[in-house]
């Protein structure tokens, strides 16, 4: 090989790469669920909570995505964001799907941590080319009216000044029934799990299209 056709694709290789590789930070076709106790199917049986009815779905309609679910029971927001670098480097999700919040707010603790929380999370996705998809949450007016109102309206102004997608409440049309819920009034029941699906899949259905 002479030294100037050795050179011409040293040259053709770097700006246009051999098929079928991909960039280390190119996203797979994986969905991230980065949830707390809600999203990790707490109290139910194995395998009926709505993310597990979300990979069902997904199946149903032959959408090859492949879901993994990373929530964990007790989590906060300071836990997910020490959490997420490590699992989007191993999983390169193309959505990221963020489910927490609550039990910040169940502690009290201050609005503007957990909102810096979350959005430091929705940054580190979007830096790592995915999808974000925020889960809204609400919680009792333990705290009084003006900090539930602040901790509700937080998921707005973040997905608002992130364009990230944005459910605006994961328990709306039953929050206030309590026979949807465990006998501790937070979890929600086997029954609930499917109305949690339908609140989350028109607004990830938007980030896969």
């Amino acid at each position: 090989m002479t030294g100037g056709l050795r050179r011409f694709l040293l040259v053709a290789l770097a700006v246009f790469p051999i098929w079928g590789c991909s960039s280390a930070h190119s996203a797979s076709n994986t969905i991230l669920v980065l949830g707390d106790s809600i999203s990790a199917e707490y109290g139910l049986a194995r395998d009926t909570g709505w993310v597990a009815l979300l990979q069902q779905r997904l199946q149903s309609q032959n959408n090859s995505a492949r879901l993994i679910n990373v929530s964990i029971s007790g989590e906060t927001t300071s836990g997910g964001r020490a959490r997420l670098p490590a699992l989007l480097q191993q999983h390169r999700p193309s959505v990221v799907i963020i489910e927490l919040g609550g039990n910040d707010g169940l502690r009290g603790l201050p609005v503007s941590t957990v909102q810096a929380n979350l959005r430091a999370m929705i940054l580190a996705a979007r830096n790592a080319k995915s999808k974000v998809l925020l889960v809204g949450m609400r919680i009792p007016p333990n705290y009084g009216r003006t900090y539930t109102e602040q901790f509700s309206g937080m998921y707005g102004k973040l997905a608002k000044e992130t364009g990230a997608e944005l459910v605006p409440f994961l328990l709306e049309g039953f929050g206030d029934n309590s026979d949807m819920f465990q006998p501790d009034r937070i979890h929600p029941v086997a029954a609930a799990q499917p109305l949690m699906l339908d609140n989350v899949w028109p607004h990830l259905l938007r980030l896969l299209k």
